[in-house]
């Protein structure tokens, strides 16, 4: 039986890491919702911002703590007493890590492996960690499929490669079960479009709400997985419901459909009655051409399937990122 939004969590005592960040302040929603026995939130607010959290000021289940997952002693700390961590703290974006590779080492590679370390030690149920469509690199198959992985394209693409290996290799010598999720291009309310590397959906909304300009690398005709943080939160809170059938799982996490970058910018172009107009630049290195996944395991063993489709999505996005603009707040 596929489990509902109402799922009752009040057994279940979380971890969340990178909580004030985009997807992992939704989730504290959906675990507030669900009653969650208590949530210690790690961040080091170096990409996650206060404001996303402001609403859970006086819950008193939430337990706050600034800290960062590159340093052990503070994983050890925040892991004890936890039944589930779910691991979202992260250096994101491809260019970011072609930039900058040992920042995002630092964070996406030791800084899981010391969230292993210190869950393993306190003797934590389950690790569900934030994957990356991007553990596919070269690997033209479409749909993306589990156990048909490429060579990474990216410092960031091997960087989750590791983790699903750390993953394994946890799971093989100490027992310890976990579950990856392959998020697939999400996009939704509170996601940054400030600075180098914010993601291109918001960057299109942002476009759509004033009637500017925006920025295309390669001819537009390359496709992504586009998926709403709402999918993604709910194939969490299936996962920290689902049996592990082996101690290390991983699974896609998308809609299952393909669109273009020019179909969004068309799609925007309706709901706005904005005209966006377009500056196209090179490809850049380390961007795979398309993607859309086999989502058929996740829906078979973890019970999840998408809850909000794209045009419904990016409608919710575009009128949170208009709301804001008319209220003159600064949206990040």
């Amino acid at each position: 039986m596929p489990y509902t939004r109402s799922s009752d969590l009040s057994q279940h005592t979380f971890l969340v890491t990178g909580g004030a960040g985009f997807i992992g302040s939704h989730l504290l929603d959906l675990l507030v919702e669900s009653n969650a026995k208590k949530v210690v939130v790690l961040d080091n607010y170096s990409t996650g911002r206060k404001e996303n959290i402001e609403h859970f000021a006086s819950y008193a289940s939430i337990e706050w703590v600034q800290g960062d997952i590159t340093q052990l002693s503070d994983c050890q700390k925040v892991c004890i007493g936890i039944d589930v961590v779910i691991h979202l703290a992260a250096l994101g974006s491809v260019p970011r890590s072609i930039a900058n590779p040992i920042a995002t080492h630092a964070t996406n590679s030791t800084g899981f492996l010391n969230i292993l370390l210190a869950a393993n030690e306190n003797g934590v149920k389950k690790v569900i960690y934030a994957s990356s469509s991007s553990v596919y690199g070269d690997e033209k198959t479409l749909p993306k499929t589990e156990g048909k992985e490429g060579r990474p394209l990216s410092p960031y693409a091997f960087t989750k490669q590791s983790n699903e290996m750390y993953a394994a290799i946890f799971g093989d010598l100490y027992g310890l079960p976990s579950i990856g999720l392959r998020f697939f291009n999400i996009f939704g309310e509170r996601q940054s479009k400030e600075g180098p590397y914010a993601a291109f959906i918001p960057l299109a909304i942002q476009a759509a709400v004033s009637g500017g300009s925006l920025r295309l690398f390669g001819d537009g005709t390359q496709s992504r997985d586009f998926t709403h943080v709402s999918n993604v939160i709910w194939a969490m809170i299936c996962a920290v419901m689902a049996q592990n059938q082996r101690k290390a799982m991983v699974f896609n996490v998308a809609c299952g459909k393909s669109t273009s970058l020019l179909e969004i910018v068309k799609y925007l172009e309706v709901i706005s009655g904005n005209k966006i107009q377009l500056f196209f630049k090179p490809s850049r290195k380390g961007d795979m051409r398309n993607s859309i996944a086999d989502i058929s395991q996740a829906q078979k063993i973890l019970q999840f399937s998408p809850i909000c489709d794209l045009r419904e999505g990016l409608k919710k996005t575009y009128e949170y990122f208009l709301l804001k603009t008319q209220c003159g707040f600064m949206v990040g």
